[in-house]
């Protein structure tokens, strides 16, 4: 997520550094707005289509922002909307066949970015970015608990995403340095029990998504004000054993957002700046672009994914001044935990 301007709600003021700048307060619906040609770079254009709208513009805080689709093991897709106030849903769950939504939780305190649910003890696990907080829920919203708070290695963190490995230890984007503009940026390992917190990697810039590659030896990470996606290799117990630039994103006056992989190691690259995803092969070429019909106005960024488990469709977060969307399209390959954004 992007730099963006917060009006008054003091329990999000340290997310004013994110998300998407000047965003308004107009909730029209984002009307198809006619085709588009193919945009920059190799590949082809996959045009999403509307699924529904799940939120508008929140009075308190000037704005509304997606994040964090995953799927639970009914189907239902969870998100988290990082700007609702005290009283709106913070976490919402959605059925896709029915086009419903319910609200799942709602607290006084966090700025909820990314949500992922556990392999270890199926609980839904939040990343509070104004706190540096990781919290858990129960599948159904209730018994909230901080599974994680505190400096890591005497720094405060500022949580983005999160990606589990299969025994259900943590690996989250540390998006340090962010609105001062330097590159402190950070990926942290928190063990399963919440106990012990490692940093993995560190002087990244502005670290925003995260994901497991198909085989769990290496993690994708983007960094935003670098438009770039780096690849930290792994060893057993979870270690990082080298680092490497491995994509450069030209994305214009977009930046990288969050990231998913697919089945065949494809990565799903979301856009701050344009509502659209980028998505390469784990070589670093260029397949194709995302795009929302038009570029649909009042919409400006896609912020993540998440591909149905097992099948190829996908759904992505898309936000802006219009409101907050779910907008889906067929994937270039099938499903797995991996493709739930982080």
């Amino acid at each position: 997520m992007r730099r963006l301007p917060i009006r008054s709600l003091a329990v999000l003021a340290a997310i004013g550094t994110l998300a998407l700048t000047g965003c308004g307060t107009d909730t029209g619906d984002p009307g198809d707005r006619g085709d588009t040609t193919a945009s920059a770079g190799a590949g082809r254009t996959i045009r999403a289509q509307k699924v529904m709208q799940l939120t508008k513009v929140h009075e308190e805080t000037g704005m509304t922002l997606l994040e964090g689709p995953t799927f639970d093991e009914n189907g239902d897709l969870f998100v988290v909307d990082v700007t609702a106030p005290e009283g709106e849903p913070k976490v919402i769950r959605v059925n896709i066949e029915k086009k419903t939504s319910k609200a799942v939780h709602t607290d006084g305190r966090g700025a909820y970015t990314s949500a992922q649910f556990s392999p270890y003890d199926g609980r839904l696990y939040l990343s509070d970015y104004a706190h540096g907080e990781v919290v858990s829920l129960a599948p159904d919203g209730s018994d909230p608990r901080v599974f994680f708070s505190g400096e890591v290695e005497g720094a405060q963190m500022n949580l983005d995403d999160i990606a589990f490995d299969k025994a259900g230890n943590l690996y989250l984007s540390d998006t340090r340095g962010l609105a001062e503009g330097k590159e402190h940026g950070r990926v942290v390992r928190i063990d399963r029990d919440g106990k012990k917190a490692t940093v993995l990697a560190e002087e990244l810039a502005a670290t925003n998504g995260i994901s497991f590659d198909v085989d769990y030896r290496g993690l994708w990470i983007s960094e935003l004000t670098q438009n770039r996606i780096s690849y930290l290799s792994l060893d057993a117990k979870g270690g990082v054993t080298s680092r490497h630039t491995a994509i450069r994103v030209d994305g214009g006056i977009a930046q990288t957002d969050s990231i998913a992989v697919d089945a065949d190691g494809n990565l799903y690259v979301g856009l701050s700046g344009r509502p659209a995803m980028a998505v390469y092969d784990k070589h670093g070429e260029r397949l194709a672009t995302v795009e929302v019909p038009g570029r649909a106005e009042g919409l400006e960024l896609a912020t993540n994914v998440a591909i149905t488990p097992g099948g190829r469709k996908a759904y992505m977060t898309v936000s802006g001044p219009a409101g907050g969307y779910l907008y889906t399209f067929d994937a270039l390959a099938k499903g797995i935990r991996q493709s739930n954004g982080g």
